[in-house]
Formats: C-alpha cells, structure tokens, sequence
C-alpha cells in the first residue's frame, strides 16, 4: 500500500529534508584530502543534533553509522570508518537522513575529493544528477510510477559516455516510498522493466525518494563480507544522487532541496509548489 500524507504531514517531512540539506551542506565541505569517512559521519551527527532531529540510517537493519560513505566503486551503503582515507581525485556518494516527529527525509549526492578529476568521472557525476531532475519532473499528477523510471533511464541512454560504450544503470537497488518510514511501497527502479508494469498513478499525497546510481561499466553489484557495502562487480566507478519528493495540488516540491528544486525544475518546464514552511 502507498502511503498518502496530507499537507501538514508533508510540512513535517519538509522539515525533516532540510536537516538532510544541512547535513548535505555540512559533509561537502568537510569531504577533503586526509578526512576520514569516519569524520564526515562525525559532521553529520553534530548537524542532526543541533537541529533536535534523529538519524534514520543509525541503527537501520543494524547499520553502525548516521551516513552512508560511498567511495569510487562502492555504489551504495558504504560505512564510515577511521581506515578509508580521502585521497585527491577520489570521488565520494553521500547518503544521509533525518526524521523529524517522526516523518523522514533521505537524499544523497556525489562530491568530488580535491582536485584532478577526470572528464569521464565529472561527466559520470553529472548525468546521475541530471537523470535524477528528470525523474523529479515526471513527479506529475497523471503519470504512473513507470513514468519516473523511464524518465531516468532515457535522460542516461541519451548521454553519450566519453570513451564510448554505455553507462551502467545499476539493477539491483532504486528509489522508494518514503513518510513514517525510511523505505516503504513502491520500490523505484531506474530502468524501465515491463514485466513490472506500469505502477501506481502518482496523486496529491504521493511521496517518493527518487535515487539513480550509474557506473562507468556494468549495472551489475556484489555486497561486501560486512552486509552492507555495495560494490561494481568490474570495479568501475559509480555515482549515487538523490532527492525525496512530494505531489501536492499545486504541483511537486522537492522536500531535501533548500529551494524546493525550483531553479532545476524549471529546466524542464516545472513549476514546484509552495514552500510548507514559508
């Protein structure tokens, strides 16, 4: 079943998206040469207490740590650690959340460490996020979840790889529900897969975390010894992006953007609804 909030409970998750906006804010920052992933999640946890929030990943399925630190080929639910040094030319996926009264907020970026990147890895980085706003734009009131998926999946087949060959849309992990809980119905996935068909219809209420993850090379993934750490089976590089987004009945709002994804949303003809919150 999807979870349908009303606009007060929807004021509440955006509260809880600009604590992850300001953990977002506080990480990128403090992600240099010589940190550890274990100080970032140090930067994190000082950022939720000072807003009075909670963390929804420490504890989550037994996860040690209020982030997820994903470094070069590890996709997704890396562990901070004091071992994983940041080195120049290192890229790092973010993934943090907060819940406020009980409402979550989750969205994750990719940062580049120090200087020296190569095109392949900026421009990786770059249509992981661009995919990402065009699955928010297809967040409207008519469209079907698979709508989102192919809006994703188009924007990145489109996107020619420098070097040549394609890029890979990982298969086994996507975006979600989101409200009372972190992960709830429906899943998302990024590709469009048509034995699934076409989902539910997106309606005023409908609240989503919406999360591309795309490699250099394959789509496909192997978990690490620890149960948590998600790795390319060939190695290659990933980026990781995401935003939680609400439908209202003035339009979306993406709830962990400081300016409700107004100036990217507007690219693609999108107009987002009020700020909740003034």
């Amino acid at each position: 079943m999807v979870q349908i909030k009303t606009p007060e409970q929807i004021a509440k998750m955006r509260e809880a998206g600009l604590v992850v906006a300001a953990i977002h804010a506080a990480t990128r920052e403090a992600a240099v040469p010589g940190a550890t992933t274990k100080d970032l999640d140090e930067v994190a946890r000082k950022v939720i207490a000072e807003h009075g929030a909670k963390s929804n990943f420490l504890g989550y399925g037994g996860f040690p740590a209020t982030i997820c630190t994903s470094v070069n080929e590890v996709v997704v639910h890396g562990i901070p650690d004091d071992k994983t040094v940041l080195k120049d030319g290192d890229i790092i996926s973010i993934d943090a959340g907060a819940i406020v009264d009980g409402w979550h907020g989750d969205a994750a970026y990719t940062a580049f460490v120090g200087t020296g990147h190569a095109p392949e890895l900026i421009e990786l980085s770059r249509v992981t996020e661009e995919s990402m706003w065009a699955g928010l734009a297809a967040m409207k009131q008519g469209n079907r979840l698979v709508d989102i998926s192919r809006a994703i999946e188009t924007y990145i087949r489109r996107q020619p790889k420098p070097g040549g060959g394609k890029y890979g849309i990982v298969e086994d992990y996507g975006g979600h529900g989101i409200g009372t809980e972190m992960h709830m119905d429906p899943h998302l996935l990024n590709y469009v897969e048509r034995r699934r068909g076409k989902g539910p219809k997106l309606v005023p209420g409908f609240c989503l975390a919406i999360e591309p993850m795309v490699s250099l090379g394959t789509p496909r993934t192997e978990v690490l010894e620890d149960d948590w750490t998600v790795i390319t089976t060939d190695g290659t590089w990933s980026s990781h992006w995401e935003h939680t987004i609400a439908l209202t009945e003035e339009g979306p709002i993406v709830l962990t953007a400081p300016d409700c994804g107004k100036a990217k949303l507007a690219e693609h003809g999108v107009t987002v609804a009020p700020d909740p919150l003034g």
